[in-house]
């Protein structure tokens, strides 16, 4: 059980990101087949998890030194 505190809030952030690259793909994405990463959907959802995943990293760190500081 504590293992899933400990992982959550990445999860969560990395499915927030993949559903936003779906997202970007959908409404903003290249339609000519050029582009390399927004033209197929796979593509830009494997890095909106990652970029999901960098930012939850980044943010979870700077609550955890916060309340450390507190």
């Amino acid at each position: 059980m504590e293992k899933m505190k400990k992982w959550w809030p990445k999860i969560a952030f990395t499915l927030a990101g993949a559903i936003g690259g779906f997202l970007y793909w959908r409404f903003v994405g290249c339609t000519s087949g050029t582009c390399l990463i927004k033209s197929v959907w796979y593509y830009t959802v494997l890095w909106g998890a990652a970029l999901g995943y960098l930012a939850g990293d980044i943010i979870l760190d700077f609550i955890k030194k916060r309340t450390n500081d507190a």
